[in-house]
């Protein structure tokens, strides 16, 4: 039996796809535990009964850390990297520590984003493994041949940080372990030449698939089996930029009514909002809005309604666009910030779907992208090519192994 501590942040896509390899450990026998600035959100999302150290941190919400609506770009990197990512490493770094202190693993799984679970388990001498929630960060790396004063700015961050937490000494990337890196993509979708810099440490598994803990409750009646069924969703971060990309896609589902339904999830409630009288008038007890044509939720059960729809409308996250090319749904993404632009341009680039402006695109252009989608049979198939490839990469069952067997690989490990 070997023990595995996940470092995460407290995101929401970069816990989800470590959930189902943390189960599948456990059910192997295994000691698992988590250290997160957020233990609630892990719980939420891995289960009442998660072991989780608390860290300190800080996160992309309240006036000290919410991050401009407008920001895109160098800038939006910026303000990731010196608002966000690193001072989480700086804050749960004691938090880290501790927990490897106390729950002694034999293998540290960082996020990717975590930095501080790569540069403290390199201090400490414990084998570490990256868990890489986003494949955009394999293209980004690659890109920084091309622009040297980022590149530079980027490595005398790390440099410093890894000064005040890990290994003055070290040198490993904390964003990719030198041990094993554990991607949950395949090169069907990102791209055949995508990672090369971190050399043959990558481990393509695919998307990790688990059943989730969920307090959604959907009307699975309301769904009309003779039409076409789509999917709108913004995911879990970008609920104070979607009112005005919502709004025309509800207008544009709308007007294809005679042959379509569709099921929007608005967790700040915009379009109620933003409604009109009459459609104030049709909320339900709930405050939602919904009607024959439209279902407007504040959240749903994502996995199992994506085994009920025919396409998706997303802001190109990566869990959403590999959950609905899993189950071989074509997409419409329309990509807001950070790594998003990087994963909608691979979706076309695979031939799964049409990427549209977050900011500009009308209701016509959204509704001319989703016929596409739904009726050109090129995207389909592709979709289906790509979920044919997750499938057999393995998932959490995969990454399970991956990890097992850097666990049985490694000497016992002496703190210094």
């Amino acid at each position: 039996m070997s023990g595995f501590l996940f470092v995460v942040p407290p995101l929401v896509g970069h816990i989800n796809p470590t959930v189902g390899v943390a189960a599948e450990l456990a059910a192997r026998g295994h000691r698992v535990a988590w250290a997160s600035a957020d233990p609630g959100l892990v719980r939420r999302l891995a289960g009442d009964e998660a072991v989780v150290f608390p860290c300190a941190g800080p996160v992309l919400t309240g006036e000290d850390g919410v991050r401009p609506a407008e920001l895109r770009g160098p800038e939006a990197l910026k303000f990731l990297w010196e608002r966000f990512l690193v001072p989480l490493a700086d804050a749960m770094a004691p938090g880290v520590r501790a927990a490897i202190g106390e729950f002694g693993p034999d293998v540290v799984v960082a996020d990717q984003q975590a930095f501080a679970g790569g540069l403290v388990a390199e201090r400490l001498r414990v084998p570490w493994a990256t868990s890489s929630t986003t494949s955009a960060e394999f293209t980004f790396a690659d890109a920084l041949a091309g622009m040297p004063k980022v590149a530079d700015w980027l490595d005398t961050l790390l440099h410093d940080l890894r000064g005040r937490i890990g290994d003055p000494s070290g040198t490993a990337d904390p964003r990719f372990s030198p041990h094993l890196v554990l991607a949950f993509s395949t090169p069907e979708l990102v791209g055949s030449g995508a990672g090369a810099g971190a050399g043959d440490r990558i481990r393509w598994v695919g998307p990790s698939m688990a059943t989730r803990p969920t307090s959604a409750d959907f009307p699975w009646t309301w769904l009309d089996p003779a039409r076409a069924t789509l999917l709108v969703t913004l995911g879990t971060a970008n609920t104070d930029v979607g009112a005005r990309f919502l709004a025309e896609c509800r207008d544009a589902l709308r007007c294809r009514a005679d042959r379509m339904q569709a099921v929007i999830v608005d967790p700040a409630n915009v379009l109620g909002a933003n409604a009109d009288l009459d459609d104030l008038n049709d909320l339900n007890d709930m405050g939602e809005k919904d009607d024959k044509d439209v279902l407007i939720r504040s959240s749903v059960p994502q996995l199992p309604l994506l085994e009920r729809v025919d396409a998706v409308v997303c802001h190109a996250g990566h869990n959403t666009v590999c959950e609905a090319l899993w189950h071989g749904v074509p997409l419409v993404v329309a990509p807001i910030r950070d790594d998003q632009p990087v994963v909608a341009g691979q979706v076309v680039d695979a031939g799964a779907g049409i990427r549209v402006r977050f900011g500009r695109v009308t209701a016509p252009k959204l509704g001319a992208a989703i016929d596409a989608v739904l009726h050109e049979p090129g995207y389909r198939a592709a979709a289906e090519r790509i979920r044919t490839a997750f499938r057999a990469a393995g998932g959490a069952r995969a990454a399970a192994t991956h990890l097992e067997e850097l666990a049985g690989a490694t000497p016992s490990k002496e703190a210094p």
